[in-house]
């Protein structure tokens, strides 16, 4: 029977419960130990409060992220709120901004321009409109509040996570459409290509190199050297996805970069690489070979190979054979996304570039 995955939350909704939960002891002068909010998915959930304190004019509390069974490398993470009074200010706003453990942003293209906390819009409102809720009732209404949200081990998480080259210096972004993470989703790669095809948009990139994985990425580099950081999109499997997206951004002639298997997926014709979501068939490759009139001795190593790496290492990366799935490739970058005019990039097993 198939395991029932469990969502979690946002760093958003997670901020906002405890920007609401310090702005009710903040109010009521006594410890809150969980807090309800309405997430923008259009349901109520509660969490959890842990390190309350409070004064007369400030406080503070945290709540642990659950992700639920996403693979999140914010799991676990405690995001902290800190709100205080501003005595001198009388007009009621409300001023956020990011703490120890939150990025800040240093390129253009994201949601939040450069010079600004990583705190995401739909996050910010969030947070305020949840605030704001909380002193709604008090006559007369209180002075400015100044809300703080830090991650205390955010910069070290952040390592881990694509953030520097998105020019989200320092720490984590505190991001979130709905409020809530849904299990293995591919939202979070989705959402990461969007914003880096942005960034390097905003940088004037001439064009991007995609990549399927890290070591095609740092062969793609070296060979193409110099090439702007912000010019190198990792995509993952997500293949159809990345090419559309450049579509939309004006980015038509991308490169793509990876080793033999996954340009033999991608000839194929699939919209995802994963081997969850497509499966490679060899005998296609002994069919186009064929098609092409390749040696028989090359068909015979299609034909007895257990893998597409088996295949082009045995082969030594036959030139012509490494050239009909180049030229698949681009047909099939043409169906996913017309007008697109790919190059493809064969990294081979040992750092170096194939074609």
């Amino acid at each position: 029977m198939k395991k029932h995955l469990r969502s979690g939350y946002t760093t958003g909704a997670c901020a906002t419960a405890a920007a609401k939960g310090a702005a009710l002891m903040l109010r009521g002068q006594a410890l809150v130990s969980e807090v309800a909010i309405d997430l923008p998915a259009g349901i109520t959930a509660t969490f959890h409060l842990d390190g309350q304190s409070f004064t007369s004019d400030h406080a503070s509390c945290f709540v642990i992220k659950d992700a639920g069974d996403d693979p999140d490398i914010t799991n676990g993470a405690e995001l902290h709120a800190h709100v205080s009074i501003i005595p001198s200010h009388g007009g009621g706003d409300v001023v956020i901004e990011g703490g120890t453990g939150i990025g800040m942003v240093t390129k253009p293209g994201l949601a939040i321009p450069p010079g600004e906390w990583a705190i995401n819009p739909v996050p910010r409102r969030m947070i305020e409109e949840a605030v704001r809720q909380v002193f709604s009732s008090l006559t007369p209404h209180p002075a400015s509040l100044h809300i703080v949200i830090s991650v205390p081990d955010g910069e070290e998480r952040a390592t881990k996570t694509l953030n520097g080259r998105l020019g989200i210096i320092g720490g984590l972004s505190i991001l979130g459409t709905t409020g809530i993470v849904r299990p293995i989703s591919t939202k979070a790669w989705t959402d990461t290509i969007d914003a880096a095809l942005d960034v390097a948009k905003a940088c004037c990139c001439e064009t991007v190199v995609l990549s399927t994985g890290r070591s095609s990425e740092v062969t793609a580099q070296r060979h193409l050297a110099p090439l702007p950081e912000e010019a190198c999109i990792m995509m993952g499997d997500h293949v159809a996805y990345a090419l559309r997206a450049c579509g939309k951004r004006g980015f038509l002639k991308p490169i793509i970069a990876c080793q033999f298997a996954k340009l033999l997926k991608i000839a194929c014709g699939y919209e995802n690489t994963h081997a969850a979501a497509s499966e490679l068939d060899l005998a296609v490759l002994r069919e186009w070979g064929e098609a092409a009139q390749l040696p028989n001795e090359t068909l015979e190593i299609i034909s007895h190979a257990n893998t597409a790496r088996e295949i082009a290492i045995t082969s030594g990366f036959d030139t012509a054979l490494v050239a009909i799935v180049a030229e698949r490739v681009r047909q099939a970058a043409l169906r996913h996304a017309p007008g697109m005019q790919v190059r493809p990039l064969l990294c081979g097993y040992d750092g170096t570039v194939v074609i």
